[in-house]
């Protein structure tokens, strides 16, 4: 079953029935104004109302997946908690992609002194943010590209206070996990209303077999006691590791964060400690590899969004450029520097990354919540893995977007 409800999700969501959905994974905005658009500074994420909703509609015990900024997480996080909403975890996202908002602070301060800046230097590109120490202006001559201006401070307060800016380039995305409360314990809960646990096993990462230790009061895998001597000494292998908290894009800047690994073996968590039968410890616990080796990283990993990815089954539909700003505000980087798009939706998630996420917390034929369904994206996930979806949006052109990706996944 596809369901899209086109309108308020605050209004919208009053349609749907008591514990009737299984799953929540949405988008909602991070109240930024991104790119100028109005329904990104709404205070929607923040209102307990929305949240609500999604408690009331969600089984006992179901879990709620919600990405957010950096900047705005915790005025989210509180009103899905004020909502009645248990906050069990945080899954960052992270990627080495983003790129930098910052204000250059020496050439505001030539700008507001009057001053002109020196040139140089000039090399074509395209500008994505605004910091740096450049201008930049359209050539004619070429297309979709701008001449980069590189500039030297004018004023001796500009020298000053050259190299300054006022934001980090960023790279991570937080999404809470939440559950509603639970009736009973988790055993009873999950028998009486098939939802309330986290799927382990269906969302391992890699194919490597991963061998775990522990020692265990009763000799089997019901009761373990740490490292306690003269308890019995468990092994298990699981296909794949144990899904983390921390997602990442698999690009370079992030991979540079980790070590290669060499032979094929990969150290656990040094809490996995291995003793011997009089209690002695003999070493650390490690996961085996197929024998290759690379990256120490062996998290879930998924790029953004590709244009092939936001586009498909948008066949006919107008491109357009997701920024709202005019010309006048943004120079001539509006007309020249921001792509079109059939799906011209400016915040995108990779539908890899939505399966992932919807596979997590998502029984198998349960149904999956989006009250925020922008272009689809939880949608078209939630069906390639063989859920039924609810999604509300309330601007048609996104909905009829949404309605085309699904359909296209569907096939």
């Amino acid at each position: 079953m596809i369901e899209l409800l086109l309108g308020d999700c605050r209004e919208r969501l009053k349609d749907l029935p008591d514990c009737s959905v299984d799953s929540i994974v949405t988008d909602p905005p991070y109240e930024l104004g991104f790119m100028g658009k109005s329904w990104d500074a709404s205070g929607v994420a923040y209102d307990v109302e929305v949240w609500q909703e999604c408690l009331r509609v969600l089984k006992h015990g179901g879990h709620l997946l919600s990405f957010g900024g950096s900047r705005t997480y915790h005025r989210m996080a509180c009103a899905i908690e004020d909502a009645g909403f248990q906050i069990r975890d945080q899954i960052m996202w992270v990627y080495g992609s983003g790129f930098p908002k910052s204000l250059n602070i020496s050439k505001a301060i030539d700008k507001a002194a009057g001053a002109e800046r020196e040139v140089t230097g000039e090399r074509r590109g395209v500008v994505k943010g605004t910091g740096g120490r450049y201008n930049w202006h359209t050539d004619e001559a070429s297309t979709g590209q701008t001449i980069i201006q590189d500039t030297a401070p004018a004023t001796a307060e500009a020298k000053e206070w050259d190299g300054w800016g006022t934001a980090l380039k960023p790279a991570h995305e937080p999404i809470v996990l939440a559950r509603k409360p639970l009736v009973g314990t988790v055993a009873n809960n999950v028998l009486t209303y098939g939802v309330g646990g986290i799927n382990i096993d269906g969302c391992r990462v890699g194919n490597e077999s991963v061998q775990t230790n522990r020692y265990n009061a009763k000799g089997d895998m019901t009761s373990f006691h740490g490292s306690q001597a003269g308890n019995s000494y468990v092994s298990n292998i699981h296909e794949g590791r144990f899904p983390a908290n921390f997602i990442h894009d698999g690009s370079d800047e992030v991979l540079e964060l980790f070590p290669d690994t060499k032979g094929g073996t990969w150290n656990t968590t040094k809490g996995a400690r291995h003793f011997n039968n009089d209690g002695e410890p003999t070493g650390y616990a490690t996961s085996k590899s197929d024998g290759s080796t690379g990256s120490a990283a062996r998290f879930f990993y998924c790029a953004k969004a590709s244009k092939k990815d936001r586009n498909e089954g948008l066949d006919g539909f107008a491109e357009k450029r997701p920024d709202e700003r005019t010309t006048t505000e943004m120079g001539t980087f509006d007309e020249k520097g921001v792509a079109k798009q059939a799906n011209h939706h400016p915040t995108v998630k990779p539908t890899d990354l939505m399966r992932y996420l919807c596979r997590l917390i998502t029984p198998p034929n349960g149904t999956v919540l989006d009250p925020f369904t922008g272009s689809g994206s939880t949608g078209k996930a939630a069906v390639l893995e063989g859920f039924s979806f609810i999604g509300v949006e309330q601007s048609e052109e996104y909905i009829a977007i949404a309605k085309a990706r699904i359909e296209s996944a569907t096939k």
